[in-house]
């Protein structure tokens, strides 16, 4: 990995579930995959993939590993969307920050032009029936590992989890996957729920206000058992503040899982 070329960037892709996209938010990208995803990506050895589509969005997020212009190595962590059921593709929606190391890179990036890629990697593994329910606290773009665990339960017809989301943002336009998220929970009516929660919500909402709350989280998520989960993904203070919380509400730390 000498540099990012012009027309093929290196990156590091490590997925944090059970398939093999990424998310980030602001401009998704759309990979053509010529080999079936479970045999497509190789975590030690970076494989080039033709970028194929290119289509401006709202937000989403993979781990990756790139080298800026000063020749440092830059790594972040994202999470696919897509499943091993998703044969042919991969998307990443990666979110641009004006003085982003790699953001320059993605920015440059056009259709045709090849992405090195190796992953994926992760510390959760999720198998069917692993518990009766997961309830789920997302901010911003935490909401990636989310959908995709909520994904592959929900579209695995011998997996009978039911599934709780809190989702926080700022403002209303902030929601990543909310056609996608209210479309499962319109599919999937009893094991399904998401619960929106904005910090600025427009004049008109019925969700949440504010912060998550411990209120929010007794009312919309289930109550500690040994046959439940939380997971929980989102910015550093939120999850601090959210483990704060889930403590004090008697969710000891083998029910909780950061990502």
């Amino acid at each position: 990995m000498d540099s990012l070329r012009s027309h093929s960037h290196r990156i590091e892709m490590l997925s944090m579930a059970v398939a093999l996209l990424a998310i980030g938010a602001g401009t998704a990208y759309y990979f053509y995959i010529t080999r079936k995803p479970k045999g497509c990506l190789d975590p030690k050895t970076f494989k080039e993939f033709k970028l194929v589509k290119r289509t401006q969005l709202s937000h989403n997020v993979a781990k990756f590993r790139g080298k800026d212009s000063l020749g440092e190595e830059v790594v972040k962590p994202y999470t696919p969307t897509t499943l091993d059921s998703d044969v042919g593709y991969f998307d990443l929606v990666i979110k641009m920050y004006p003085q982003g190391r790699m953001s320059y890179h993605f920015q440059e990036l056009r259709e045709g032009d090849y992405l090195a890629v190796k992953g994926p990697k992760g510390r959760f593994k999720y198998q069917s029936g692993q518990v009766r329910a997961f309830g789920m606290i997302a901010g911003g773009t935490g909401i990636t590992p989310m959908f995709q665990v909520t994904r592959a339960i929900l579209e695995n017809p011998s997996d009978n989890t039911n599934i709780n989301l809190i989702y926080a943002n700022v403002t209303f336009e902030d929601i990543l996957l909310k056609e996608e998220l209210d479309n499962l929970a319109c599919s999937f009516p009893n094991r399904f729920s998401v619960y929106y929660v904005l910090n600025q919500p427009p004049e008109t909402w019925n969700g949440g206000v504010g912060f998550v709350s411990k209120e929010m989280i007794k009312t919309h998520l289930p109550a500690p058992a040994p046959d439940i989960k939380i997971l929980r993904c989102g910015p550093p203070p939120m999850n601090r503040t959210m483990a704060a919380h889930l403590n004090d509400l008697g969710y000891t730390p083998q029910l909780q899982f950061q990502f």
